[in-house]
């Protein structure tokens, strides 16, 4: 499911033609829901599994459907419930962002996209929590790798030395975060405003000096050091923008959970000690198929801990 559906929402399979020739869910198939599994005491229904089906069929899914459906809806359960243990909060600003995105890249308005869904057996409810517990289970992966999956010493020295014992060097980013607040209630009417501000500072950003002075007139408007920052540290949203930006500039602006943003890069410079070698190495060795095992293997043992009753 990982790759399947991170492929789906990266390609935009969905069209309105695919979706026009759908037939819509009516009826009182739709109407009789009933609990099919209980996870952990939460409850899985018919309903749920059929707008999984629909969202498979979407995905242009072969086999037996509704067993695949069944099986993700459990593992969305597990994963719902792994955030809330640990904390991981996805606001639904940042959801209906993600949402408003996907409608974008498949050149539709998200209320053409909410047509869409309805008319497939999707709905725009149950394709927002899909994309709420893709966010979050990524989050408690990376949260899980950076706490248990730090290279030990003597792995560091054992790479070193097959490198012929050299330690690797990292580029190490001072920055500065510049953040627009938008309250949640108040979005819709402020967001553009906002953001305007955010652009005409950026556009006169000079150096991370000067940016509280040109913030002091301004409402609402939060200035944070972050301080000394190595490459592979760098956040993952952030990252790409932050690496093409020269030091003494700041980043493009942002929409973000919080407002809009952007991040000035203060200055840089190439560091190589102990530290930037296990962090260097650790990357290396935790790329996109090394996440996937992890994220397999974690959700199976989840699963095997799980009380899972069936109905």
């Amino acid at each position: 499911m990982f790759s399947n559906c991170r492929r789906f929402l990266r390609t935009g399979v969905l069209t309105l033609a695919m979706a026009a020739a759908m037939p819509l869910f009516n009826g009182a198939g739709a109407l009789a829901t009933e609990i099919r599994y209980v996870v952990n005491n939460v409850p899985i229904t018919s309903y749920d599994i059929d707008r999984r089906v629909a969202f498979l069929k979407l995905q242009r899914e072969g086999g037996n459907l509704r067993q695949k459906a069944t099986d993700q809806m459990i593992e969305q359960t597990l994963k719902l419930q792994e955030m809330q243990r640990r904390n991981v909060n996805i606001p639904d600003e940042m959801v209906n962002q993600a949402y408003a995105r996907f409608a974008g890249g498949n050149r539709m308005s998200t209320s053409q996209l909410n047509t869409v869904l309805a008319q497939s057996g999707v709905t725009s409810d149950h394709f927002k929590e899909f994309i709420r517990s893709q966010i979050g289970w990524g989050r408690v992966m990376q949260a899980r790798t950076s706490s248990t999956g730090r290279m030990s010493e003597q792995d560091v020295v054992a790479k070193m030395l097959e490198q012929g014992g050299s330690k690797p060097s990292a580029t190490e980013y001072m920055l500065q975060q510049v953040i627009f607040v938008v309250p949640s209630g108040e979005r819709s009417s402020l967001l553009g405003k906002r953001k305007r501000e955010a652009q005409a500072m950026r556009d006169r950003f000079q150096g991370c000096d000067s940016t509280r002075q040109f913030a002091k007139g301004l409402i609402d408007v939060t200035v944070r050091d972050l301080g000394r920052v190595l490459e592979p540290e760098l956040p993952t949203d952030w990252k790409d923008q932050i690496k093409k930006t020269s030091p003494g500039n700041a980043t493009g602006v942002r929409e973000t959970d919080r407002g809009v943003e952007f991040i000035g890069v203060c200055s840089t410079r190439e560091v190589s000690d102990d530290r930037v070698a296990q962090m260097v190495f650790q990357n290396e060795n935790s790329g996109n198929d090394a996440m996937e095992k992890e994220a397999q293997a974690y959700l199976a043992e989840l699963r095997k801990n799980a009380r899972i009753s069936q109905r």
